[in-house]
């Protein structure tokens, strides 16, 4: 005699309930985070625009899943685009600068900058400022060594009105680095590593903005982007104080904000990409959102970044708006997560 065949049991109710309550609430989780990708992707003033005339709920949700989906899709190259021009001239290699050292043009750029050769880097020293108003250093696809023990920050005897280390005690502000020890140790080692730690490397950063977001674009440039694209260039610098803000008997100018101008050659393939930071930016800001176009730091700095460029690839280079930063490849996918959320 045959058996019969027992039918499975149907899920209960509420398990199914729960089911579709799963696959609703993952599709709108991802429909939110691909409308928050294409939201953060436009230009700061169009998102200042739409935090003004929005409700408030609406860009806080936008931004929050948006920054970080955006930051992989990104670094995948999936979204977003990237300014890049041909240019018939080799890659300056082993060069500090891309295109000459920044020249100044007007104000808020002090009128005292005097230039300081550091071998791997240089210097746009102002005693008036009493901080670099700018440096400019290049960083290797190599790493030839590892960090090791951090030196303490010196007095540069050699300037005479650059700070003693403790003058920043009990400021509020880190005695922030313009160019990156990290970069120049894994690239040149000890030696030229302890020529950072001068105070005439140094500027007064919040420890949020020299610790976070500032730390991110620094890292991304050594570790991730020489990887993809080789040779890098960077201008780092800062907008000084229109207040005349300053702290302690050394009287040390409070930058409203910081800048890093990133430049690289692939073939015959120039990519270039500049970021102004605000001294109060939040410990969780994205520098993505921070992007402008070279002509706009310009204009707000007071320099011309690549005074040696050719007007037929320096105008539309430094006009164009980058939506992302520079992509990653594949395989540095996981490192450039680690560096962001952990």
């Amino acid at each position: 005699m045959a058996k019969r065949k027992r039918k499975g049991k149907r899920p209960s109710a509420s398990r199914r309930v729960a089911a579709w309550l799963f696959a609703v609430s993952t599709l709108a989780i991802a429909a939110l985070g691909a409308a928050g990708d294409w939201y953060v992707h436009h230009s700061r003033d169009w998102l200042a625009e739409k935090r003004a005339s929005l409700p408030s709920p609406v860009p806080t949700v936008l931004e929050w899943m948006g920054n970080p989906v955006a930051d992989i899709t990104d670094g995948l190259g999936w979204t977003g685009h990237d300014v890049v021009y041909e240019y018939d001239e080799p890659a300056p290699e082993g060069a500090v600068t891309f295109a000459g050292t920044p020249a100044r043009t007007h104000g808020p750029a002090p009128d005292d900058i005097r230039v300081i050769e550091r071998g791997e880097f240089t210097i746009g020293w102002s005693d008036k400022l009493r901080h670099p108003a700018w440096c400019a250093y290049h960083v290797v696809p190599t790493a030839k060594f590892e960090d090791g023990k951090r030196p303490s920050f010196m007095q540069d005897k050699a300037v005479s009105a650059a700070p003693r280390p403790d003058a920043y005690t009990k400021s509020g502000y880190d005695r922030g680095h313009m160019v990156p020890n990290h970069a120049i140790v894994s690239r040149y080692g000890d030696d030229e590593r302890r020529k950072t730690f001068l105070m005439t490397n140094i500027a007064p950063q919040t420890p949020q903005l020299n610790r976070g977001v500032w730390r991110d674009v620094e890292h991304r440039i050594a570790d991730l982007w020489t990887a993809r694209y080789g040779e890098i260039w960077v201008v780092v610098g800062c907008i000084p104080s229109r207040s005349g803000e300053r702290f302690g008997s050394s009287s040390i100018d409070v930058p409203e904000a910081f800048f890093q101008v990133i430049m690289a050659q692939e073939g015959m393939d120039v990519r270039a990409l500049a970021v102004l930071i605000r001294q109060d930016a939040p410990w969780n800001a994205w520098a993505a959102r921070e992007i402008v176009t070279i002509d706009e730091l310009e204009r707000l700095s007071g320099y011309d970044f690549n005074p040696e460029l050719p007007a037929f690839i320096q105008d539309p280079l430094e006009a164009e708006l980058p939506t992302r930063l520079w992509p990653v490849r594949p395989a540095d996918i996981l490192k450039q997560l680690r560096l962001r959320f952990m």
